[in-house]
């Protein structure tokens, strides 16, 4: 699909694609972010929906799509399951736009990304029952990402 030189096999493209379109929803961006924060232990299935305050079966959904794109994985403990980001695959997926914007085609300065970084001071970690920032602001009229 590369138009010069070596670039991304079609299936490369595609499954960045799919991806990303898993990506595109906000509350599976939120549920990625927060396993982010809590990597690399990550979280049971319960204390993603109370912090993300997402019910059950639309947890699951979302936690479906984003295991069946990749973008994260399952890992069973007793008779708890835990899930936690794949950073191997994010670090692809990066790599995939870091590629193209910033090596070769120079249309993002590498400086400019590192700094829109999020800069928050560090959080205590979950399961604790301590509260910390929330990374996504929830209430019943609106939900997004902080």
């Amino acid at each position: 699909m590369s138009r010069r030189g070596k670039g991304p096999s079609e299936e490369e493209v595609a499954r960045h694609a799919r991806q990303f379109a898993a990506l595109g929803a906000e509350p599976r961006l939120c549920i990625l972010r927060l396993l982010l924060a809590a990597h690399p232990d990550g979280l049971v299935a319960g204390d993603i929906q109370s912090e993300l305050e997402i019910p059950a079966s639309t947890l699951s959904h979302h936690l479906d799509k984003l295991r069946a794109e990749g973008l994260i994985q399952p890992r069973r403990e007793g008779a708890f399951l835990w899930y936690s980001a794949s950073t191997g695959a994010l670090g692809e997926l990066v790599g995939f736009l870091y590629a193209e914007c910033c090596t070769r085609n120079h249309a993002v300065e590498p400086e400019t990304i590192l700094a829109h970084r999020v800069r928050r001071a560090p959080s205590a970690p979950l399961g604790n029952n301590s509260r910390r920032t929330p990374l996504c602001a929830s209430s019943k009229e609106e939900r997004t990402c902080s």
